[in-house]
């Protein structure tokens, strides 16, 4: 890509909190490998902001380290409920603004709460979208938990 930095609401939303961050343009991956590589970090540390229903327009982001998956009941243990679900592609952007492949917990055009797998803190440097295809913003870990006030939660 040119290396110019774009504009989105995601860089934004981390510069108004102030959260120290680097915004990464890549050419589009196909692979969350594959982005890690060119991103140049460890795919466990590029994290996945997954959209989750828990209601009738009611919705959460969780944090996911790359190379881990949603543990379902524990996610629903925690949350007190018996059904939880991810939206279609379409839904994800209405209540994000984002398209899926670039939805991140920064700039949201909804304020949905955030939570984040517990084996995120102490991470060290991690990526997260960007709010674009081929952009990130990488940060420290910490630093992203208290920014975008994450609940802490064994849910991988």
């Amino acid at each position: 890509m040119s290396g110019e930095v774009p504009h989105t609401a995601a860089i934004a939303a981390a510069q108004a909190v102030g959260v120290a961050h680097e915004v990464r343009v890549i050419e589009r991956a196909r692979s969350l490998e594959e982005a890690a590589e060119r991103l140049g970090i460890a795919p466990d540390h590029l994290l996945k902001t997954m959209v989750v229903r828990r209601g009738e327009d009611d919705y959460l982001l969780v944090l996911v380290p790359g190379t881990r998956q949603i543990d379902w009941p524990k996610l629903r243990a925690h949350l007190g409920v018996s059904r939880l679900s991810m939206p279609d592609a379409e839904v994800a952007q209405e209540v994000t603004g984002y398209e899926r492949g670039t939805i991140t917990p920064f700039g949201a055009s909804r304020p949905w709460p955030v939570l984040a797998d517990a084996s995120i803190r102490g991470a060290g440097t991690v990526t997260v979208g960007g709010g674009a295809h081929g952009v990130a913003l990488r940060l420290d870990a910490d630093a992203l938990l208290e920014a975008v006030d994450a609940e802490l939660v064994d849910c991988t």
